[in-house]
């Protein structure tokens, strides 16, 4: 029997949506603006599994001139701290050098410990009256809600303050400040608030392989894309990891075709429709949700290169606001022109 051969190149997605800049994303910015005087610290979230992808440069420059910590959140899902991990998380530090970053599991007591005592430091470092406001950020459903629910029970031993789910705009409102931690008089230390904000998603999104990232970490409603196309991807990048192909064995035999992948998937597990006929939408959206919690392999999509941030950026270059919304009109033009042509 010949060995399995995963792809090497995922097909074009040409008519792929390329944006996903909603009212609230906009107002969110907005607002944010408007709040920096009264902010000390930004902490800005982004997906361990998407470390390049789920940087969004409108942070960069509406929300300059405060001092801010990135944190890649869900490193549980993206690490087993093997020696990969571990060369991976040196060249993001060094991305970022000489500013500290975290990697955290909002699960993780110690991870969280470890961001609760650099907010506390910060705030001993600056003194206020009113105490210190974090302001926290990042693009949809990147575990924002999750860390300061998970900091709020540490440090002040209260239940959540925030809504979290699996969909994004979850949170679609700036919140008012939730303390983190407790005024201390005898250390002369003031309480720290947290201010949780809606995710902000690029304007415009470089190419369809950043899109199809960004919605398999559920930075955009499962409704935008296709949920066997986003399958596909993700069986493309599962068959690209060692021993990718064993972690679906209980389904399907090791395979590069998602129809034939989702057919035994619904056979499995029962995802069948009238008549018996296999459900793949359904099935497509189960494996997704299996991936993102870990169920599926741990393994993150980005290539992380020790030039990938300096890239990243060169790509970003040009793409303001304006230009975004433009390429984003002349997009929708052109799929409209194709589906004119396919129906003619």
């Amino acid at each position: 029997m010949a060995s399995f051969l995963p792809r090497v190149t995922f097909p074009s997605q040409l008519s792929l949506p390329r944006s996903y800049f909603l009212g609230h994303h906009a107002a969110g910015l907005s607002k944010m603006k408007t709040m920096l005087s009264s902010i000390d610290l930004i902490i800005e979230c982004r997906d361990y599994r998407v470390p390049l992808t789920s940087r969004n440069p409108l942070f960069e420059q509406s929300l300059a001139g405060r001092e801010r910590l990135v944190i890649y959140t869900k490193r549980d899902l993206g690490s087993k701290d093997r020696a990969s991990d571990r060369r991976r998380e040196e060249i993001i530090r060094a991305w970022h050098a000489p500013h500290p970053i975290l990697f955290t599991d909002h699960k993780s007591k110690k991870n969280i410990k470890t961001v609760l005592n650099f907010a506390i430091d910060h705030a001993a470092s600056r003194y206020s009256l009113l105490g210190s406001r974090i302001l926290v950020v990042g693009m949809p459903n990147v575990g924002k809600s999750s860390l300061l629910n998970a900091l709020r029970m540490a440090g002040v031993n209260k239940a959540k303050a925030a809504y979290t789910g699996a969909q994004p705009g979850v949170t679609r409102k700036i919140a008012s400040g939730v303390k983190i931690v407790e005024k201390d008089e005898e250390k002369g230390t003031e309480s720290v608030y947290l201010v949780d904000t809606p995710g902000v998603f690029v304007p415009f999104v470089p190419n369809a392989e950043a899109m199809m990232k960004l919605a398999l970490v559920g930075s955009v409603k499962d409704t935008i894309i296709a949920p066997v196309t986003l399958c596909d991807y993700l069986l493309f990048h599962i068959n690209k990891q060692q021993g990718g192909e064993t972690w679906y064995k209980e389904y399907c035999k090791p395979t590069n075709d998602v129809v034939e992948f989702l057919e035994a998937v619904s056979r499995k597990s029962g995802r069948l429709g009238k008549g018996g006929v296999p459900d793949l939408d359904a099935s497509a959206l189960w494996i997704i949700q299996r991936w993102r919690q870990g169920h599926l392999g741990t393994f993150v999509l980005d290539e992380v290169e020790e030039d990938g941030l300096e890239k990243k950026m060169r790509e970003e270059i040009g793409l303001s606001l304006s230009q975004a919304r433009k390429q984003a009109k002349d997009a929708q033009r052109a799929r409209g022109k194709a589906r004119q042509a396919e129906a003619a």
